[in-house]
């Protein structure tokens, strides 16, 4: 007769094991401990074997019942239960070992060829923009549509660049993949050419009349101190806003007005010089004041152990109401006015500017034979921009 689930809730356990049927293989054995055990009696070839399906009341009847069935259609087809179980078990064990965001890690890790920081931003752009909807698929199953709608969902936001970059990095992730043996294809191929990018917007100089708005805005600016240093600084040095944002205070000598920024810290893997005009002393005496407890010049505000954010310093130039103009525009700024002046030779501007010099051992010699020249040059320009803003 069926058991019902009244009975099976006040079943009491007894010095030895106590075993209640239902139907079909099915039966519940109550150990002397309380448990109540799910079982299934089945024969294969002559043999009788028992299946361990789940414990009571975490499985009720009805999914006992319902697991028993299962079990029953393995059993005419020859197959143990326990067995496909194991079998189910190991394969559910790869494939987590081969979701899309375990491989998509790995992958990153595998690139040793690059800094640290550009792992960080494929990490990060894989975790904001990827894992969230297809991070636990098997990297197998993940499909073109899946990885368009997540790259979709990106342009909606007016990311149209970063999507054409996370579809090329994606590309590279799945034929890692493939090389693992973990996918079949690479599904981001097909999506090259889906999304348009806008034409490209070349640094601009500004104006006089320009930087003596960008100045003016400077006075009234009410956000945090440490930003409005930052884009006057930038103003001033022209060096790229990576540069400052990962500023070190151990590489600055304000005594002798110079801040040597190691080869590490610089976009171009070379050592920069980089003269302090008296102004710039000014405000890095003024920063010191209020950062100068840590080693970093601008350091975040949730993690002050790391560099502000890339966005920040766009962010309070937006606020002056620059429109059209980036932070990267004071070195278009600075080098169209520098040229324009015809004050400076062409190698003491490009060096000032931190631009590439093929030859490794002349750029070595000349990062000190430029140097005074640089000196006149940075205060020069300090003159140029604050005659400007008066």
């Amino acid at each position: 007769m069926p058991l019902t689930d009244v009975q099976i809730r006040q079943a009491k356990p007894g010095p030895k094991p106590r075993k209640f049927s239902d139907e079909r293989g099915l039966f519940i054995e109550i150990r002397p401990t309380g448990s109540k055990l799910w079982r299934y009696r089945y024969k294969i070839d002559g043999v009788e074997n028992v299946f361990a399906i789940g414990e009571y009341p975490e499985m009720g009847l009805a999914d006992a019942r319902a697991e028993r069935d299962r079990a029953r259609a393995l059993v005419k087809q020859g197959r143990h239960p326990a067995h496909v179980r194991r079998l189910e078990r190991a394969r559910q064990k790869v494939e987590n070992q081969s979701s899309f965001k375990v491989v998509a890690l790995e992958w990153i890790a595998t690139k040793s060829n690059v800094s640290e920081s550009y792992r960080n931003q494929l990490t990060r752009a894989f975790a904001k923009n990827l894992f969230p909807y297809i991070g636990r698929l098997p990297v197998r199953e993940v499909t073109a549509a899946q990885l368009l709608e997540c790259l979709r969902r990106m342009e909606s936001r007016g990311a149209t660049y970063y999507a054409i970059a996370l579809c090329n990095w994606l590309s590279q992730m799945f034929r890692f993949g493939v090389r693992t043996l973990r996918a079949d294809a690479d599904p981001a191929a097909v999506l090259y050419g889906a999304f348009v990018r806008k034409p490209i917007q070349h640094s601009q100089p500004m104006s006089a009349a320009d930087i003596a708005k960008f100045r003016e805005g400077l006075q009234s600016y009410g956000g945090f101190r440490t930003n409005t240093i930052a884009l006057e600084l930038l103003q001033l040095l022209f060096l790229r806003t990576v540069e400052i944002r990962r500023g070190r205070w151990e590489h600055v000598d304000l005594d002798v007005g110079l801040w040597d920024i190691p080869v590490e810290l610089m976009k171009k893997g070379r050592r920069h010089l980089v003269p302090l005009p008296p102004r710039a002393v000014q405000l890095l005496r003024e920063l010191k004041g209020i950062t100068g407890g840590g080693e970093l010049m601008f350091p975040g505000l949730r993690h002050p152990d790391k560099p502000v954010d890339g966005s920040t310093f766009n962010r309070a130039l937006e606020r002056l109401r620059m429109k059209g103009f980036t932070c990267h525009d004071f070195r278009a700024t600075a080098s169209t006015h520098l040229y324009e002046s015809g004050l400076f030779r062409t190698e003491v501007i490009e060096m000032q500017l931190a631009h590439a010099e093929e030859n490794r051992t002349k750029a070595a010699y000349n990062h000190a034979e430029y140097l005074q020249e640089r000196r006149e040059l940075m205060r020069w320009w300090q003159e140029y921009v604050l005659a400007a803003g008066n």
